[in-house]
């Protein structure tokens, strides 16, 4: 007989289980509860979504000294919580290190990560969690003090190399070394400020990372314009929410509130204008998307105004790359690769229908 694995791959294949497992007479294990939608009852239950965040990010997240989260992740939280539970306000900031977070997310302590984490094979197939998309296209490169003299990675040879433990940087440090033979000196540290101070103080040479967060570290530097980063770009980094495996109601809650993000920005649906556009535009697609045609929420298990609400929240996706990353924030980033599809870049968000 064929194994029911082959015969019906992903989603199917774990709903397949359930049923055959049922039929036999098992007791639903933790990962077929979660199937049936557990994630999202438990946070409506709760009365606020546990979002897991970076320790402190520049532009991602951080928390300023009047104790208020900021950032890029964080407004991707507050779009999640207005979505699910009608607020903005109803989400709770757990800060985790990369070493704690995947722990943290399979143990429960947080529903969803945001928090730069790349989306990989290992971690989507080998760690039990799925990824809701790409909320971040980005890749690792190299900071280096100007006066150094240093203009591309392949001048690293016998260079220290500060990087962050527990992370796809680290690895992709060890294979850029093994395939251009770069003898380097490799130092770890547990979190992204703790690299910073140790390059700084001189600890090592170089310092690599994820661009974007080379560049919110950079700007945090007192005398930022004595360092530079080089041109290289060694690696692909997905970055994108994170849920624990086996909750296909809640992936697609996660994966659907992403999508409005991106796709209310092609069509020009902004903070200020969702709710006029939802009460009066012609064009059906911002209709379905902001809950005036059609039932998309309640197929998810939510309202139908769900897209609205994460917009309102903090704005489209581009508001939300502008205020904390982009043009009306100190770090400056060009939109690149997470420019719209319509503008050279990859946000292509499937259509409302």
């Amino acid at each position: 007989m064929t194994p029911v694995s082959l015969l019906f791959p992903g989603k199917l294949r774990r709903i397949v289980s359930f049923m055959t497992g049922a039929l036999a007479g098992f007791a639903m294990d933790a990962q077929e509860v979660a199937n049936s939608g557990e994630t999202l009852r438990l946070i409506e239950s709760r009365g606020y979504l546990r979002c897991g965040v970076d320790v402190g990010l520049s532009g991602f997240a951080e928390r300023g000294a009047d104790g208020v989260w900021r950032g890029f992740d964080v407004d991707l939280c507050h779009a999640y919580a207005a979505a699910i539970l009608g607020r903005e306000s109803a989400v709770r900031f757990v800060p985790l290190t990369t070493a704690e977070r995947f722990d943290a997310l399979a143990a429960e302590e947080v529903d969803i990560l945001i928090r730069n984490t790349s989306w990989t094979f290992e971690r989507d197939v080998g760690m039990g969690f799925d990824f809701a998309g790409i909320a971040y296209f980005d890749g690792q490169g190299f900071m280096a003090p100007a006066d150094l003299g240093i203009t591309s990675a392949r001048d690293l040879h016998g260079a220290r190399v500060c990087v962050q433990g527990a992370t796809t940087s680290a690895l992709n440090l060890a294979d850029y070394s093994a395939t251009h033979s770069l003898d380097m000196q490799t130092l770890e540290y547990p979190t992204a400020t703790a690299g910073l101070e140790a390059y700084a103080a001189g600890e090592c040479d170089v310092y690599t990372n994820d661009l974007s967060s080379l560049a919110g570290l950079r700007a945090s530097l007192e005398n930022r314009d004595d360092h530079i980063l080089l041109p290289d770009v060694i690696s692909k980094e997905p970055l994108g929410p994170v849920i624990r495996e086996g909750d296909a109601a809640f992936e697609d809650v996660a994966r659907w509130i992403l999508i409005s993000l991106i796709a209310a920005e092609e069509l020009g649906v902004t903070a200020e204008n969702a709710r006029a556009q939802a009460e009066n535009n012609p064009n059906r697609e911002i209709r379905r998307l902001l809950g005036a045609e059609g039932n998309f929420g309640d197929r998810l298990g939510l309202d139908n105004r769900f897209a609205l609400r994460a917009i309102e929240a903090g704005g489209n996706y581009g508001q939300i790359f502008d205020r904390n990353l982009g043009s009306a924030s100190p770090l400056q980033l060009r939109r690149g690769l997470n420019a719209q599809w319509t503008e050279g870049g990859l946000l292509y968000a499937p259509p409302f229908r």
